[in-house]
């Protein structure tokens, strides 16, 4: 979690569950006002935690998987891949909100 300038508050784990949801805003609502989220894979495996936040009056945004020479440099870290996405966000890099999931889904077949 980041503050408004950027500066890291805190991290921590949750279980991806519908408590490990709840528990995730309890904890950053501790620290303020929750108004954006940035979440890597909302399309697929990270799919069910921004259905989750917008019931919640939390605007969540789509964040695309990180430069790989960069990860490789830095390392793979969860709580690494967290803050990355939160300063997409908080720059304004990340823009496109993601889906609710509960529009008409159009599939092509080749």
């Amino acid at each position: 979690m980041l503050s408004l300038v950027g500066e890291v508050i805190g991290t921590e784990e949750f279980p991806a569950t519908a408590a490990g949801y709840r528990d995730l805003l309890g904890w950053a609502r501790a620290s303020g006002t929750v108004r954006r989220a940035g979440v890597e894979g909302t399309g697929s495996f990270g799919a069910a935690l921004p259905r989750h936040l917008p019931t919640q009056n939390v605007a969540v945004f789509d964040v695309n998987r990180f430069d790989r020479a960069d990860r490789r440099r830095r390392g793979k870290s969860d709580p690494l891949d967290a803050e990355n996405a939160a300063r997409a966000v908080l720059s304004g890099r990340a823009r496109a909100q993601a889906k609710a999931g509960d529009g008409p889904v159009e599939i092509a077949r080749i």
